[in-house]
């Protein structure tokens, strides 16, 4: 009757101190932070699209793919519908155009800059503004247009 009586103290005993006192658990709770990573990605995604620097221009469409993402911030140069000249965001006179673009050129390593122009702009104008540019000492210009455009021999009046 002893033997029982141990065996049946000891079992339940321990049995309730284990539902008494609390294990600490070794596991993370993800769902928290999942939440805030869903909550970071609906603001990014909202606020990307308006991260765009520059001046807003009408850009010509192409079937042209986008160029490779470099280190350094592109340079960009803009024309605008109305014919100003815009170094990123900053309006420029046209005689200041090509000692400023010198004078960044000396600071930068990368010679590319993106030409950005307003689809009405004449096809003269734009070839000038290049001119300026090869003069300032950028070489690698690329045209930046708008994807997804027609191909060429299209006839859409683009």
């Amino acid at each position: 009757m002893g033997a029982q009586a141990i065996r049946k103290q000891g079992g339940s005993g321990t049995r309730r101190r284990r539902r008494g006192h609390s294990a600490k658990m070794a596991e993370i709770n993800v769902t928290p932070m999942v939440d805030v990573m869903l909550v970071l990605l609906v603001i990014f995604m909202v606020a990307a699209p308006m991260l765009v620097v520059g001046v807003p221009v009408e850009l010509p469409r192409t079937a042209a793919g986008a160029l490779p993402a470099q280190q350094e911030e592109p340079l960009s140069i803009t024309l605008s519908a109305d014919g100003t000249i815009s170094l990123m965001t900053t309006p420029v006179a046209e005689g200041d155009l090509i000692p400023r673009l010198q004078a960044i050129g000396a600071e930068r390593t990368d010679d590319r800059v993106f030409l950005r122009a307003d689809g009405s702009i004449p096809y003269a104008r734009v070839v000038q503004v290049m001119g300026a540019l090869n003069a300032g000492g950028f070489h690698n210009i690329g045209l930046v247009t708008e994807t997804d455009g027609p191909t060429f021999g299209a006839t859409d009046g683009r």
